[in-house]
């Protein structure tokens, strides 16, 4: 009987000491968890809508400017352009600058990215989605399918 309560003292010291461990770990982690999410006076907005093969783009901030982007079809592809990445409507965003990102679906679940970029949002029909994120460099970023919608 004495043999089963020896070790009681070293088992609830290292019971107790990685629980308050992990909890001064989570707690700055659920703050800054937090603070990403939180988007700032950012200086554009584009709300973006997936449909089945194409995207609506919407610049929030202008009256008006809402545009559709579909995917150029592999026969009117030119020598210069990517297959299956090209687009009739090219999305316009500034650079070094804060955008803010708003995602929607009309129909299924869409996942919208940019892979060169590091941005990448789920798209729901009737949820908004939103992401912040600035590009630190200029060019022409392919957006793409990154996962089978539906």
């Amino acid at each position: 009987h004495r043999f089963l309560l020896e070790g009681h003292t070293i088992e609830t010291i290292w019971t107790i000491l990685p629980a308050f461990t992990l909890i001064f770990i989570a707690l700055p982690s659920l703050k800054l968890i937090y603070l990403i999410d939180e988007i700032r006076n950012p200086l554009i907005t584009l709300k973006t809508i997936g449909h089945q093969w194409y995207w609506t783009y919407e610049y929030s901030d202008f009256k008006n400017l809402e545009f559709d982007s579909y995917m150029i079809p592999s026969s009117d592809i030119n020598n210069f352009n990517f297959r299956l990445l090209e687009v009739d409507n090219r999305t316009v965003l500034p650079y070094l600058s804060h955008v803010r990102l708003i995602t929607s679906s009309a129909d299924v679940i869409h996942s919208w990215t940019i892979p060169s970029s590091g941005v990448k949002i789920d798209a729901s029909p009737g949820r908004l989605n939103q992401i912040s994120f600035t590009l630190n460099r200029t060019g022409i970023f392919y957006g793409q399918w990154s996962e089978i919608c539906g």
